[in-house]
């Protein structure tokens, strides 16, 4: 009564991935980062890439909530 109606399988390989598979993607998440943090803390001064108000005011409650003063 201890057969098991299913076959027993051998567990797949795990094989590691290597740094050039993700080297590519750690470098776009990375300038991806640095372009949001660029919005949420510098955006609106003195090298403001957008003029008037809009990005100040959707990343607004996000730069208090990182510490970023804006007032």
């Amino acid at each position: 009564m201890a057969q098991s109606a299913a076959p027993a399988t051998a567990a797949p390989a795990i094989t590691p991935i290597s740094l050039k598979a993700i080297a590519p993607w750690a470098v776009f998440f990375g300038i991806l980062m640095l372009v949001l943090l660029y919005f949420v803390g510098a955006e609106q001064g003195a090298t403001a890439v957008v003029s008037g108000e809009g990005v100040h005011e959707w990343v607004h409650d996000g730069r208090h909530l990182l510490g970023f003063p804006c007032h």
